[in-house]
């Protein structure tokens, strides 16, 4: 009989808590920047520490990210303590301005703070909110409703993504789709990986160091080691003889967008990964709430974030290269759809043609 969501949730108890909210109006993150050596934890209280937060990856992984801003929104009403309901509606507006700017690709974001402002354009119209102070706990709830339904989503993804997995297989990923990167500590293209580890079910993973920032070898290897699930680390450069060897029986990726079309906006080097995935006949799939989903824009017009140059030339703060030489430093490729054999939603898994089913599974 297949576990339901209810199961897992008694079943499965996260090792990592990187968001929690605090009702005196502090955000806590876990500082994903300092991991794995160090375990430290940052406070905010204002959109503007939340969105440095963002931008320095502090917190990272569209879910997380999403979530992150939700929260810093209902931070705009502690921080600035509109004396109206009209001052609370301008400065969720700031707020949303200064959260959308933080990560430009990461579709969660601009999702997230849009149903935040939403909900409190409707609760003023109304008349369910009489009170600045009204508004400020009717968006906590909100933003708990928004983990909520992300955790929720997680589970369903990973009931989903079970029916990919067979005792003993060996599962390759890429950055960090974990439960770090979605802010509930199961995370999206682990969380079969997760589930299946925690039915009995022998399963490990493969995780690609993930340059510049090494998200597979500080993040994505931390949390499945806390998990007591089987991982090994390899270079980037070593992808496709993991997959020629044999190594590999799928690749589970997240995804920080997929459009209509399905063109999969993830970390820089999952293209890599599908088309040698492809080439091999091993099967790719994009793990991904359906808030990833961009319904409107095409491939070419999706702003793909470069960062600083440093970050390439540098490895946390030591030279690796000659000083000044130019840098290309995208944080993010498309993988075409031709290389996608599904992507697995809280909805269900999704098969091509693409262009036809993701209108009717995620809606238009």
């Amino acid at each position: 009989m297949k576990p339901t969501i209810d199961d897992i949730k008694h079943l499965y108890k996260p090792k990592v808590r990187p968001i929690e909210w605090r009702n005196d109006g502090r955000l806590i993150l876990l500082d994903q920047s300092k991991l794995p050596f160090e375990t430290a934890y940052v406070t905010l209280s204002s959109p503007e520490a939340t969105a440095d937060a963002i931008h320095s990856m502090k917190v990272r992984g569209a879910p997380a990210i999403g979530i992150t801003a939700a929260y810093g929104m209902v931070l705009a009403l502690f921080n600035s303590s509109p004396s109206s309901l009209e001052e609370s509606i301008q400065a969720l507006r700031r707020a949303k301005t200064v959260l959308d700017a933080a990560r430009p690709t990461a579709i969660n974001l601009a999702w997230a703070t849009r149903r935040m402002l939403d909900k409190a354009t409707k609760h003023v119209n109304e008349g369910t909110a009489k009170t600045p102070a009204q508004l400020r706990e009717l968006l906590i709830e909100e933003a708990n409703t928004i983990f909520d339904e992300e955790y929720e989503a997680e589970i369903a993804m990973g009931l989903h993504g079970l029916e990919k997995i067979n005792e003993g297989d060996t599962v390759l990923t890429q950055c960090n789709a974990g439960g770090l990167a979605t802010g509930t500590g199961l995370g999206t293209a682990t969380a079969p990986v997760k589930i299946a580890h925690a039915l009995g079910i022998k399963v490990s993973m493969i995780a690609p160091e993930t340059r510049p920032w090494l998200q597979g070898a500080r993040l994505t290897v931390y949390e499945l080691i806390m998990e007591g699930i089987p991982t090994t680390l390899i270079t980037d450069t070593a992808v496709g003889l993991v997959m020629y060897k044999g190594m590999v029986n799928s690749v589970m990726v997240g995804a920080d967008r997929i459009l209509r079309d399905g063109h999969v906006f993830n970390k820089i080097g999952t293209m890599k990964e599908a088309i040698i995935a492809h080439e091999f006949g091993i099967p790719f799939y994009a793990l991904a709430p359906s808030s990833t989903f961009d319904m409107k824009s095409k491939v070419d017009e999706v702003v793909i974030e470069e960062r600083d140059p440093d970050e390439v030339r540098k490895i946390r703060g030591v030279p690796i290269t000659v000083e000044g030489v130019p840098v290309y430093n995208p944080v993010f490729d498309p993988t075409p759809p031709k290389y996608v054999t599904g992507i697995i939603t809280e909805k269900g898994i999704i098969y091509p043609p693409f262009s036809r089913n993701i209108p009717r599974v995620i809606g238009e």
